[in-house]
């Protein structure tokens, strides 16, 4: 879904069409299976060239650096150790293992519309983060909150099923996708976990019950190795 550029007052501006988002009320009628179609769609799309690296590792960053600048918070420190954990290019200190995917770089629930509103079919949106990289990336914030408990089961299964039976490539077609999941998954709820600490020292309130989740999240994978650690239904 793209925005149509045109001159107002001798500048050039874009006017992106009307979609009708996802009901934040209504989790029940969340569209997993469209997610995972169009997203192994984009995947299996190839990749213009030049691109440059889809722009995930950095958001969680800079998300992380953001976080070392708040101040002090018992949870800040399991954060940072989380962090430490990951693989250089899950932190944006080394090139990305995969240069040739097409990768959305911020994919979550929002990122869908309705185009045309209010019941066209769903599109991808946002693509300021587009870039070519790991495509599990592109999997990781929904395995991230499953894995914390804060996804339920049955639709992290329908989105990834929807993913695979799309021919998505980030995991394999059967068996167990955690291993290609594990480092994505963990860089999200550190970034995750980052900006909500960061947000709550800002305010000066305490964290709510989905952003402690995130927090004790961090806290247990400072004690397992990235990539070491079995999958969360294990």
């Amino acid at each position: 879904l793209a925005p149509t550029p045109t001159v107002l007052d001798a500048r050039l501006v874009t006017f992106w069409p009307y979609g009708a988002p996802v009901d934040p009320q209504d989790p029940d009628a969340a569209p997993w299976e469209e997610a995972g179609k169009l997203l192994a769609r984009l995947h299996r799309t190839p990749a213009p060239t030049p691109l440059p690296p889809m722009r995930g590792p950095a958001k969680a960053a800079r998300a992380v650096a953001r976080l070392r600048e708040a101040g002090p918070h018992p949870a800040v420190g399991p954060v940072l150790r989380a962090w430490g954990h990951l693989p250089a290019w899950a932190r944006a200190e080394a090139p990305m293992p995969d240069t040739t995917t097409l990768c959305h770089g911020d994919l979550h629930l929002g990122q869908l519309v309705r185009h045309p509103a209010p019941d066209g079919p769903w599109r991808l949106i946002d693509v300021d983060d587009l870039g070519v990289g790991v495509p599990a990336w592109d999997l990781a914030r929904p395995a991230a909150w499953y894995a914390c408990g804060l996804l339920p089961p049955e639709e992290w299964n329908r989105f990834l099923t929807a993913y695979r039976d799309a021919g998505g490539p980030a995991v394999p077609a059967d068996g167990d996708p955690w291993p290609a999941l594990d480092v994505p998954a963990r860089a999200l709820t550190v970034q995750t976990a980052a900006r909500a600490l960061t947000k709550a020292l800002d305010r000066g309130r305490d964290l709510d019950e989905v952003e402690q989740a995130l927090a004790d999240a961090c806290a247990r994978m400072g004690f397992v190795p990235a990539q070491l650690a079995p999958s969360p239904a294990k």
